[in-house]
């Protein structure tokens, strides 16, 4: 259980802000927000976040325990459930008893035997709207999410929006997930190369990308090609 919410929101605020440094550890910072939640609202007990894919999947991020991540699983395999229709559709789902909500006649029963008693989503759109999905909450307890729940949820579910489109600007998310260690790689070698820090290494690429209009991803990876290609020359 979390602290009151208005109390704890400004910590939990700036441990969020603390992880938003570039380059974006995505990961990272998704799992600070879902794990603020939790602290900050006395009334949810697990967070989880719903990411729709290119292909149409839905994927489960930053979950704070193993329950929200079977919920997740549960709802994308029968096709309901609150994070399923606020990641597709709604920008709102609330459940205040999943055991008897109508709305989900196999879901719902399901999620109260395992231990579920109510569950909010918050649609959330990145920027550019490229990126879709739902910062889901959920309680153990049945009618437990107020309205102070809702307000500093949707705010948590902002910040998601927020990361997303951060990572979106310069690479696609999916691609993000693949290609940080390779943008570190580069970073590193820049940092060696010009004596910057990593925060100097970091801007040196996202100028490079902006001012050749190539994605970041792409310089990272010429800047690695042309180390890899200098280091064949020197040992012919």
């Amino acid at each position: 259980m979390g602290l009151e919410p208005v109390d704890g929101l400004g910590a939990a605020m700036a441990k969020v802000v603390a992880t938003m440094h570039a380059p974006v550890d995505m990961q990272a910072t998704l799992q600070a927000i879902t794990s603020a939640t939790v602290d900050t609202l006395a009334t949810v007990d697990y967070a989880s976040i719903s990411l729709t894919r290119d292909d149409g999947q839905i994927v489960t991020l930053a979950p704070t325990a193993p329950l929200p991540a079977e919920a997740d699983a549960l709802q994308y395999q029968l096709g309901e459930g609150p994070c399923l229709e606020a990641a597709l559709d709604e920008p709102v789902v609330l459940s205040e008893d999943l055991g008897r909500d109508a709305r989900w006649p196999s879901y719902g029963p399901a999620a109260a035997k395992a231990g579920l008693g109510s569950q909010v989503a918050f649609q959330f759109v990145a920027q550019h709207g490229h990126v879709r999905g739902a910062l889901n909450l959920y309680s153990e307890q049945t009618r437990a999410l107020d309205a102070a729940t809702m307000q500093i949820g949707a705010l948590f579910a902002t910040q998601v929006a927020i990361t997303m489109g951060w990572v979106r600007h310069e690479e696609d998310v999916q691609a993000a997930l693949y290609t940080r260690e390779q943008i570190g790689m580069a970073i590193g070698i820049l940092m060696e190369r010009y004596r910057l820090t990593r925060e100097g290494a970091f801007n040196f690429l996202v100028r490079t990308s902006q001012t050749g209009n190539v994605k970041l991803r792409e310089v990272a990876a010429a800047v690695i090609d042309e180390t890899s290609r200098g280091a064949d020359v020197v040992n012919r």
